[in-house]
């Protein structure tokens, strides 16, 4: 099976040794996203809902040059750095995932690149979504 890897202006360039996403046949595996702004590389802000809502910003632009949407994510993994925090970011993720959301896990974690307070990956399925609002 082919290996291609995605990349995009829309989402933060990589910080280390590593791709935005890697599709495989039929489904795209991200990296974690942090909240990080694509034009500034700096975080969105200090606190967990702009993290949040830019993390799955850049998820939402990495699938997009995948060729899927929000809509067509299988399995999402977050992670915390604290887990009191969850009730803001399932709020937020809420309104990205609204109907026949993914699997999920949550994991706390000691600490996150860049001072962050979450991370974001997901699984996805190719979709060729029409639109950026497919994905919503």
């Amino acid at each position: 099976m082919a290996r291609e890897v995605i990349s995009t202006d829309q989402a933060p360039a990589a910080i280390g040794p590593y791709s935005q996403a890697i599709r495989v046949g039929n489904l795209i595996f991200t990296a974690g996203q942090l909240g990080l702004v694509p034009e500034t590389r700096q975080l969105a802000g200090t606190d967990i809902e702009s993290q949040t809502r830019q993390a799955l910003e850049n998820l939402r632009a990495i699938l997009e040059a995948a060729g899927s949407c929000l809509r067509h994510v299988v399995k999402v993994t977050v992670f915390l750095v604290d887990l009191s925090e969850w009730p803001r970011v399932n709020e937020i993720y809420a309104e990205f995932f609204p109907e026949s959301p993914p699997a999920r896990s949550t994991v706390g974690v000691a600490a996150l690149p860049m001072a962050a307070r979450v991370e974001i990956e997901a699984v996805a399925e190719v979709c060729n979504c029409p639109s950026r609002e497919a994905g919503k």
